[in-house]
């Protein structure tokens, strides 16, 4: 089961209820802010470099834009919501600002109340409230959630210092329009291939290539959101053929491009 909503009010948040039994997702990254709660059932949070983390019901977790992570049920049936939503409108209404630990990394959250005013964030999604209403809501949210002593936080996986020296790789791979080599990618910054597939994974939390690919899929969902057809969304983004692009959005966003654009 997947659902997903965006707000008329306010396009960049968008709300997703999911139940999976099976696991859907590759390490991925989102361009927003997100919140995630766990309705029903275990999952295992994988975020570089902190490893695992077993995710109960009730928990709340929250993901800075372009923090690399993956969440996949663990033994039976996982019941789930996301709430996605632009990262500075976030940091804006959160009393901690940009500061927070919100933004700092991934949090790990396991207070009831929390569990409950996080959920409600989805309700107003999908009860396309007005903004007045919505704002008010993730203003109350975001303050308990900055105020809350995480569980787990695990730190960002990025290296702002080594994303510099890698930024022509970077730039190559988010506009070449085919796979670039890695000897190619590797000349533009004097490493070794070994030495760069070492890097960008310090760096970013992927390789050269899934980086790419998850690049590819953050401007799909930006295409399809908009309503640009999947076969056009496909071609525009240098995907070999319709059956290749959805294996690949699939895979990160666990579910079809159909069901996502809605």
């Amino acid at each position: 089961m997947e659902e997903f909503r965006r707000s008329t009010a306010l396009p960049h948040l968008e709300g997703r209820r999911s139940c999976r039994d099976t696991p859907c997702y590759r390490p991925h990254a989102h361009d927003t802010f997100s919140i995630g709660v766990i309705d029903e059932g275990t999952s295992v949070l994988t975020g570089p470099p902190a490893g695992q983390i077993l995710l109960r019901p009730g928990d709340v977790v929250t993901i800075p834009a372009g923090q690399v992570h993956a969440c996949n049920p663990h033994e039976g049936r996982w019941r789930y919501q996301m709430i996605h939503m632009d990262q500075s409108w976030a940091a804006a209404l959160t009393p901690g600002g940009a500061d927070s630990h919100l933004f700092a990394g991934i949090s790990v959250l396991r207070r009831p109340d929390l569990n409950r005013r996080a959920g409600a964030l989805g309700e107003v999604i999908f009860a396309d409230d007005s903004a007045e209403r919505i704002e008010a809501a993730f203003t109350e949210a975001l303050g308990a959630l900055d105020a809350a002593e995480p569980e787990f936080l695990v730190g960002s996986s990025t290296d702002p210092e080594l994303l510099d020296v890698l930024r022509p790789v970077l730039e190559h791979l988010r506009n070449d329009e085919v796979n670039p080599s890695l000897d190619e990618l590797a000349r533009l910054v004097g490493m070794s291939r070994f030495r760069l597939i070492r890097s960008m994974k310090r760096a970013t939390g992927l390789s050269p290539l899934a980086w790419r690919q998850n690049v590819r899929i953050v401007r799909a969902e930006h295409m399809l959101r908009r309503g640009v057809p999947i076969v056009e969304t496909a071609h525009a983004l240098g995907f070999a053929d319709q059956s290749h692009f959805h294996r690949v959005f699939r895979a990160h966003v666990a579910a079809s491009p159909g069901v996502y654009r809605g």
